[in-house]
């Protein structure tokens, strides 16, 4: 429940997964944003349940030497809730967000491991990365971003973490009569794009904007039909090039598609005439990874929920005939589609895991090496203990900065078939 604002001063505890700090009042675990570990702060109280609080750190009493003054003008308690570490250098996020990782690892999976958490090229400063951004609009037409934990909205004039060609666009500067929400898309092709979701029942007049840029009308459900030129974007990693239907997934640091395929090859190892497995395969990413290195010999199995992605990855994937991609959900598609066995399952689920029934599926397949993509890392933790379970032991990770100054990471795990 939301309480008025009482203030606390608190000397600020361990990192916790989501962008806090932990500190105790009165034996009451306070979970404080906008705070370090080893500081001490006062914390206005933000909200209150029977267990904890959460609070907001509205003056730093004694900083620690990691903190910095943020760049943003919108970062800090009350405003634009998109960021939570800007108040710190890039090695100390990289830092706490290891200590996270390794300390969902240990809590929640029982594995004891050190973390390192490794830049991600294109971004030295931490800035300028994020290449699709979304905005919401208030029913005036000012477009912005989320308060933290909050429907209400900070207006904004920029984005700093946006990549340049999204700022190129100026959707910030404009309004939006009738728009919910409005994302501004920068493809590594060189595609720019708008996607405007309409409030219910009205039309949205869309504005001039700085920079040449497609405008696609978003239907809900994932789908968008294009209102002013191309519904597809190009995104390109080494020599391939992708095609990306409207706002479909594609991974928003510039440098992330290529870093996370290398880490996923280099795990999977996979070998010509091997049989491969790509679930929650997307527009055909890693699929096309495993596919060249299978060769005609091999064979690639992708599969995929939403129906454009699914479109979009056999477009990619058209000049590999070892690689073939279908539509299901994992929990049942396997089943359909006859799959009991394989040499490598790479899986890269939504931010909820995978979940005990796809684990049970997928360690039935008995493949002697499983590469897990993570960007959650308790998700990650919870089905690694699962896979232990089944016989399927940790063996390798490496976790990736793709996401500068919030307290989101990306993870690669590899886990190996244990010795009965």
């Amino acid at each position: 429940m939301e309480v008025e604002q009482a203030s606390l001063e608190l000397t600020v505890g361990p990192v916790a997964h989501g962008g806090w700090c932990v500190a105790r009042h009165e034996g009451r675990v306070v979970f404080v944003r906008h705070a370090l570990p080893g500081e001490r702060v006062v914390a206005a109280v933000t909200e209150e349940t029977s267990r904890f609080l959460r609070a907001d750190a509205v003056e730093i009493l004694e900083p620690s030497p990691d903190r910095v003054v943020p760049p943003c003008p919108y970062a800090g308690p009350g405003r634009c809730g998109g960021c939570d570490w800007q108040h710190a250098t890039l090695e100390a996020q990289r830092a706490l967000k290891a200590e996270v990782v390794a300390e969902q690892l240990r809590r929640l999976a029982g594995i004891d491991r050190k973390v390192v958490v490794e830049e991600v090229p294109g971004a030295p400063d931490g800035l300028g990365w994020r290449t699709r951004v979304q905005l919401a609009v208030r029913p005036d037409g000012a477009p912005g971003f989320r308060k933290h934990r909050s429907h209400d909205i900070q207006p904004v004039d920029a984005c700093l973490i946006a990549h340049p060609e999204v700022e190129a666009v100026g959707a910030e500067l404009r309004e939006w009569p009738g728009a919910a929400g409005v994302e501004v898309i920068a493809s590594a092709g060189g595609d720019r794009a708008v996607v405007v979701k309409p409030r219910p029942r009205r039309t949205v007049p869309v504005p001039d904007l700085d920079a040449p840029t497609s405008i696609l009308l978003d239907q809900g459900k994932g789908r968008t039909v294009p209102r002013h030129g191309s519904g597809v974007l190009r995104e390109r990693v080494g020599d391939r090039e992708f095609r990306v239907s409207g706002s479909g997934f594609w991974q928003v640091h510039p440098g992330a598609a290529e870093t996370l395929l290398d880490a996923v090859l280099t795990f999977a190892a996979p070998e010509p005439g091997e049989w491969a497995l790509d679930l929650y395969c997307g527009v055909g990413l890693f699929a096309a990874g495993l596919a060249e290195a299978v060769g005609p010999e091999g064979a690639v199995f992708g599969l995929e929920s939403d129906a454009a992605a699914v479109r979009d990855a056999r477009a990619n994937l058209r000049d590999l005939p070892q690689a073939r991609v279908e539509r299901g959900r994992v929990e049942e598609a396997l089943d359909r589609f006859q799959i009991e066995r394989a040499d490598v399952v790479v899986v890269d689920p939504p931010r909820a895991g995978l979940g005990r029934e796809v684990v049970d599926r997928v360690a039935s397949l008995e493949a002697p090496r499983i590469v897990y993509v993570s960007c959650d890392p308790a998700t990650l933790a919870r089905d690694l203990a699962w896979l232990d379970e089944r016989g399927y032991g940790l063996t390798d990770l490496r976790a990736f900065d793709a996401f500068p100054m919030t307290h989101h990471v990306e993870c690669v795990a590899l886990l190996a078939k244990k010795a009965v």
